[in-house]
């Protein structure tokens, strides 16, 4: 039989703290294609549209691709800009009607004016578009928000299991495999949550996590269960459903399906207090650099101004302490600065000159830091690998501080599009040899950590100040009301 797909996306991953709003613009600058023009370096959230479409071709069922909109995480998303491409997406779908099933990749995290379950809103929509009975199959981010409104208006929904997010790819696989099996009437899949009333973070490359992602793995395609996952939340999300959820996707039995959400639930409330790595003071780790005397370097990671949960990307808390303490053979990237990336190009190559770096978003981007500084490398529209995906730079400058040698100077990756590391090439392509450094800081939270392993010493994680402050207490909800863990001991008292 002959079947009509319509595959779509739209998200962004909205830190409610970030000074940086969230137009159409950005949408713009990270991906908005239409009608499946993805070229020759789609970018990450679209691999599981690319995938979707090969595999209901294959099979000739038709595909129709609407509205493919991503934003780099940042702030509030307007309520204009949601709105308006929320009304695209679904006019896209209106059209393509009647269609056998939906697919949508979205990231579950995304907030907008007036929206504080954006994504919850574009698929209720979508659920009242194609009525009851059209399969409604929709992959998520593990950063997502799980809400009702999302899991009462979808037929399933399958969540990355790892963080890094080095799987996207095969889970829209898993959920091409749902989606195809409910079509042939093979499967009724039915879906439960279990709220762990947690937030952190939980990078699955480490003990206890990657245990728990291996146990629930190993828990699908036995006895009706057809997904397990792990909705970690995304804890700088100001929005009423914050916090970790697990979600399971049974063949037809809603009992089997809570029972086993619980009992997963309960083993990662029990794995609380080592589910996040140990994170280093900024003081701490300038130390650890300074004592490192390993054959390759320290790879630290500064969280707090991860571009890849909503900072600037140009915070000076590190830089400023690696001046004051005089530590040299240290590299940061990918540093966001606009203005000092033009001024290395229009210096040129070999250059000297002053320049006034990061500090530009406010207080959680720290006081600027002015600096002389050489243009040792420049490369425009650079790219990194991430996944199977390509991710733009932008225009990149390689400064250096100091004096020019390696084991002395502190050199700078400055770029002109706001990204977060995920790869030595936003080192390399600048023209810096890792192999030459004590250390190099790099503005991510975990997705670098693929990556950067094989070059490493060590991977160290650094709490910062900044907008993506990893101090679970501290976050200045207003819109939370639920107890979590660790913000009160026990969230789960009384139940």
């Amino acid at each position: 039989m002959t079947r009509k797909i319509f595959t779509a996306c739209l998200g962004t991953e909205t830190n409610s703290f970030s000074p940086i709003p969230t137009g159409l613009k950005l949408f713009e600058r990270t991906m908005l294609v239409r009608g499946g023009a993805h070229g020759d370096k789609p970018g990450v959230f679209a691999l599981p549209l690319i995938l979707w479409k090969q595999r209901a071709e294959a099979l000739g069922w038709k595909v129709v691709e609407g509205l493919a909109a991503f934003a780099m995480p940042a702030g509030n998303t307007t309520r204009a800009t949601h709105e308006a491409l929320r009304d695209e997406l679904l006019s896209d779908l209106t059209r393509a009607l009647p269609v056998d099933a939906v697919m949508l990749n979205l990231h579950g995290a995304m907030i907008a004016d007036g929206y504080p379950d954006a994504e919850g809103d574009l698929l209720t929509r979508v659920r009242a578009l194609v009525g009851p009975d059209v399969i409604i199959g929709v992959e998520l981010d593990l950063h997502c928000h799980l809400t009702r409104a999302k899991v009462d208006a979808a037929t399933a929904i399958v969540i990355y299991k790892e963080y890094p997010h080095v799987d996207v790819t095969e889970r829209a696989e898993e959920l091409w495999r749902i989606v195809e099996a409910t079509l042939a009437g093979q499967i009724r899949p039915t879906m439960a949550l279990y709220d762990c009333r947690m937030i952190g973070i939980f990078p699955t490359t480490r003990e206890p996590v990657r245990g728990l992602v291996d146990r629930m793995a190993a828990l699908e395609g036995k006895d009706g269960i057809l997904s397990v996952s792990l909705g970690h939340g995304f804890p700088w999300g100001d929005t009423p459903d914050v916090g970790a959820r697990v979600l399971v996707v049974a063949d037809g039995d809603g009992a089997k399906a809570e029972a086993l959400a619980a009992k997963v639930g309960r083993e990662v409330w029990a794995l609380r207090e080592t589910m996040s790595p140990p994170f280093l003071s900024v003081e701490s780790a300038v130390a650890r650099i300074a004592g490192h005397r390993g054959h390759k370097p320290l790879v630290l990671a500064d969280t707090a101004d991860n571009p890849g949960i909503g900072a600037a990307g140009d915070s000076t808390f590190v830089l400023r302490h690696l001046i004051e303490r005089g530590i040299g053979g240290v590299a940061i990237a990918p540093f966001h600065d606009r203005i000092a990336t033009e001024l290395a190009f229009e210096a040129g190559l070999g250059a000297i000159f002053d320049v006034r770096l990061g500090g530009k978003h406010g207080p959680a981007s720290g006081v600027p830091v002015d600096a002389r500084v050489m243009v040792k490398g420049l490369v425009r529209a650079a790219y990194q690998p991430f996944g199977k995906a390509m991710t733009p730079m932008g225009d990149m400058a390689w400064l250096r501080l100091g004096p020019d040698d390696d084991a002395r100077a502190i050199d700078v990756v400055v770029n002109d599009y706001r990204t977060q590391g995920f790869s030595p090439e936003c080192f390399s392509c600048a023209g810096i040899d890792l192999a030459k450094t004590r250390a190099v800081v790099v503005k991510s939270t975990q997705h670098f950590h693929a990556g950067f392993l094989p070059v490493a010493d060590d991977i160290l994680y650094i709490a910062a100040p900044g907008t993506g402050s990893m101090d679970m207490r501290a976050l200045p909800y207003t819109r939370v009301t639920r107890p979590l863990w660790p913000r009160v001991p026990d969230p789960h008292a009384g139940d």
